[in-house]
This record gives C-alpha cells, structure tokens and sequence, in this order.
C-alpha cells in the first residue's frame, strides 16, 4: 500500500509498505479522502514534541471498512465511516470520567501511532464511526475538525444570551463560530485576527463582526462598541491572548483555550477571580463524533464551506506547501487516496 511517511523532520516520502492488517477489536479502512491539519505540519516540520519518526500522519481521514480483525462483526465491511483518532485504554481515571481525550496512556493516530494519510490505515472499531449517505464524502472528512470545536463548547456550554469573542480565524476559529452560530444559536460573534481574507472567511461562517487587531486595538474597539463578551475562545494560541482575554471578559464569562503553546504568559490572579471567570482547556475530542455527524446530518454546519483546496495524495508536497504558507487564501486541505 502507499503511504505519506515523514521520515525524519523535514523528510516526506510516498513509500510503498505491506500491507497492514487489522488486529482483534480492529477494522481495516480503505481511505478515500484525508484532511491536512497544523498538526500534520508540525510533524513534518519536527515541531510535534508527541511524534515519533518515521511516522505516516494522517487524522483527518473518511473511506470505508474493508476487513475487521477478530472479535468485529463482519457486517461491518463496507461502512462509511470516519475514524476518530483518540485511541485511549479505557481504564485510567480520564477515561473513567469521561475525557479519554487525555487518557493517561493515550494514542493519537498519525501522532503516536500511524495514520490516515495512506490508502489503508487500522484502527479500534469503536472509533469508526458510521456516517450516513446524506452527508457527502468531502464533508465527512470534516467530521474530525469539527469535533475539536465540538469539545471545548461541551465545556463552556454557549447559549443565546452569550456575545462571543474568537481569537483567530483559521480552521480552529471558523469551525468554532459555525458551532456556535448553527447549534448553540449565541446572541453575538466577534472575532479577531491579522489577516483580512480570514476575516472575510470569518463571516461568510457566521461571524457578526470582524476586528484586524493588526491595525486596531481590539480593547478600544470593544469599547466603543460597549462589548464585555461572556464568552471567549482562544483559536490562535498565541501567549499574549489569554492575559488580554480575561482583561476584556465580563463578569462570570468563560474562557477556552484550544491552542499548545509552550511559551510562558503571565495571569493576574485578582484579574479572574475579581470576575469569577471560568477558564477552560480543551485537546482533540471526547467521543464527540456521533455528535458532530447528527450536527452534519441536521446540516446545523457547513462544513463545505471551509474545503478551499483538493489534491491528488501523490502532489501532497505541494498541497503542504499551500496549507503552510497561503493564510489568505488556503483554509482546509483535502487529499485524495
């Protein structure tokens, strides 16, 4: 089978490998389509302090099961089915409440163990998840994006008497405002970032109103406008947002972050607790697939809206090329297997 393999930081190959087979309580998906993510670029780039090399990566990923491993049923074979890249013991305390996201022994698939960037990837049959004919394939690749939004709304839960404020109006921060507009219905979006063409992307999704805080000081902006949001969400993931995220929120707002910096910030203890704001995190998803597909299905999302460009898997140099370097006009990358 081919697969997109980073060898080492910087070293990407389409190699040939055997086949891989599906081992007991797994299924085997013949890929039909995969999404680029950051992630997958950091990989590559060596920037992923996870990844071990070499590494076919790959999380985004829709096609259908063409062989199970002992104990599935084998009327599986043929499903439609994303697959859901958190791979978790089931066992530890995370696990126990709920958050395999952060299982103490937890496995990303096209992180730490390999992925979906390939025509065949196995993975455990609870994580393929069956989608319905109604829901075209590009958009069923987008099931996964959609979940990381889906999982920091489960914390903060929005609602209609909500003004929210999204830094950043990438992949993260559009899936996010569509969530918040299509399903959770909040009174006001604002969102904030450097790059005019997102910020158009920004409110062809939902966005109400659009800030660049390259020309702008978003505190006087929101000032002006006599906004105090209730709900802030933090999708660009730089350390200078989340001190100025808890300086604009009002009284008993909530705050979440999505991003992994490791850089340091510095927080005002008085600052949150003055405002008893809510300061949440959120990494990849917990089992939030099933809902993502029904959001799909109710088409409460578009996710169409946010596929800008599609490859072939063999010109997935150029295709990582775009998605790195094009933020004006590049959102979500599809490859085709």
């Amino acid at each position: 089978m081919k697969s997109i393999t980073i060898q080492q930081p910087g070293t990407l190959v389409i190699e040939d490998r055997p086949q891989c087979e599906p081992q007991p309580g797994e299924v085997r998906i013949r890929v039909a389509s995969a999404g680029i993510c950051g992630s997958d670029v950091h990989i590559y780039r060596g920037h992923n302090p996870f990844a071990k090399y070499p590494r076919v990566i790959g999380h985004e990923f829709f096609g259908h099961i063409d062989a199970v491993g002992e104990g599935v049923d084998a009327s599986r074979i043929g499903e439609r089915v994303v697959g859901d890249p958190v791979v978790s013991c089931g066992t530890c305390y995370p696990c126990a409440v709920g958050r395999p996201n952060v299982c103490a022994e937890l496995q990303v698939i096209g992180v730490h163990r390999d992925g979906g960037f390939s025509e065949f990837v196995t993975l455990p049959a609870k994580n393929a998840h069956v989608v319905p004919d109604s829901i075209p394939d590009n958009e069923a690749t987008m099931v996964e994006p959609f979940t990381i939004a889906a999982n920091i709304c489960s914390q903060m839960h929005p609602g209609p008497l909500d003004t929210a404020l999204v830094y950043g109006a990438g992949p993260m921060g559009l899936t996010t405002i569509q969530a918040l507009r299509g399903v959770y219905g909040v009174k006001e979006i604002i969102v904030v970032d450097r790059i005019d063409e997102r910020l158009a992307m920004a409110k062809a999704n939902g966005a109400d109103r659009v800030i660049n805080n390259a020309h702008l000081c978003l505190k006087t902006e929101l000032e002006a406008l006599n906004i105090r949001p209730t709900l802030i969400v933090d999708a660009a993931c730089h350390p200078s947002i989340l001190p100025e995220a808890i300086s604009l929120a009002s009284p008993a707002a909530r705050i979440g972050i999505m991003g992994f910096s490791a850089d340091p910030c510095v927080l005002s203890q008085q600052a949150i607790t003055s405002k008893e704001l809510t300061i949440y995190s959120s990494r990849l998803n917990s089992n939030r697939f099933p809902q993502v597909i029904s959001w799909m299905a109710e088409q409460k999302i578009q996710p169409e809206k946010l596929i800008t460009h599609q490859f072939p898997y063999t010109q997935v140099l150029e295709a990582m090329n775009i998605f790195e370097k094009d933020q004006k006009q590049c959102c979500k990358v599809l490859l085709k297997f």
